[in-house]
């Protein structure tokens, strides 16, 4: 029988499991340090235990830590990682590297389940959701490669590798949970993103929970018809829908949302686009990211040409809205934005 995943338990349950056991209680707290402070990956790192209690922990419990399967290095300073699971299932994380920040980029699900047209993922099966503990070992992980290629630590997180975060929105929650916390990481919320294809219902969830971290929406359309096209969720969440949970998300946390947008050449490039991108946009408190589309070998779209992006972006700051281009980074080991599909699988 397999043991239970000790990174499952709350405090209080690990508490009550020591209790029960006759030992004192602190024990949990200094079992809870070692596992979400010092990120422990076994229980024989857990030196102020005794060997007895450490055997009796072996016994009762395991440790699922995740592993680095493959690490790859960009050009442009850019690490992918094929982060392996106890189960031997592959999700990828990516280190971006800037001179004033350093990003982690993590998945939230093994493969994704909403089928994106131009996003890599999309075309992989969603196998299973990710557990607080493997969504929390990526972004260690991550930290450590920061540190030994950069000497810098991770300064952002976010989540726009493998999967919907909001199809997995408890184990998410979790996992931000023991980033942020005084006794996990603690890092700051303000410096999470949390990227959603679009599910309505769940943003409002987030409004609802007064979540800290930041919201960003993968829009790549402003309307309707095209968004269809190219995202299926939108058909069941349009961007009605969409703008009134926005809204309500912005209405109770104050955050404001991020949209991002790819452009396509021939399909959302043009300045009548940019119209209705601008009018979306100016319903809600907001900033637009442009982000530089990377080709898959799955789907026929292709980066726009640099002068449509030029006049599209232009368009967008003449009207008073905030705008980011976002060049792409790892392009050449298909680390970019839309390119994880586990292609450099583990032997």
């Amino acid at each position: 029988m397999q043991k239970k995943d000790i990174r499952k338990l709350t405090l209080d349950q690990l508490i009550t499991y020591f209790k029960d056991s006759g030992e004192k209680a602190f024990r949990a707290k200094q079992v809870w340090e070692w596992l979400w402070q010092k990120s422990a990956k076994s229980f024989d790192e857990m030196t102020n235990l005794s060997k007895v209690l450490r055997e009796k922990l072996v016994a009762d419990f395991e440790i699922r830590p995740i592993s680095i399967a493959t690490e790859q290095k960009s050009s442009d300073g850019t690490v992918k990682s094929a982060f392996k699971l106890f189960d031997n299932e592959l999700v990828e994380g990516v280190l971006i590297p800037a001179d004033d920040r350093m990003t982690a980029c993590v998945s939230s699900q093994v493969g994704c389940s909403l089928s994106c047209k131009f996003c890599a993922t999309g075309y992989m099966d969603r196998k299973r959701n990710l557990e607080p503990g493997e969504i929390y070992d990526q972004v260690v992980a991550i930290d450590a490669q920061a540190k030994e290629h950069f000497n810098l630590p991770l300064s952002n997180i976010v989540f726009m590798g493998m999967g919907e975060p909001l199809l997995n929105y408890k184990n998410v929650l979790e996992g931000i949970d023991r980033i942020t916390a005084e006794d996990g990481l603690n890092m700051s919320p303000k410096r999470i993103t949390v990227s959603t294809a679009g599910i309505a219902k769940m943003i409002k969830k987030l409004a609802d929970d007064e979540v800290k971290f930041n919201l960003a929406l993968s829009l790549h359309a402003a309307d309707d018809e095209k968004r269809n096209q190219i995202m299926p969720i939108n058909e069941t969440n349009t961007l009605e829908a969409l703008r009134e949970a926005l809204m309500y998300f912005y209405d109770k946390t104050r955050n404001k949302i991020t949209f991002e947008y790819i452009l396509f050449y021939n399909f959302n490039d043009t300045l009548e686009d940019a119209e209705k991108l601008l009018k979306f946009a100016r319903q809600i408190p907001s900033k637009i990211n442009i982000i530089e589309y990377n080709p898959i070998s799955e789907a026929n779209f292709k980066n726009t040409e640099a002068d449509r992006l030029d006049a599209f972006a232009d368009y967008m700051k003449k009207n008073g809205v905030t705008v980011n281009v976002r060049r792409s980074r790892g392009k050449d080991i298909d680390a970019a934005c839309g390119q994880l599909a586990n292609k450099n699988k583990a032997a």
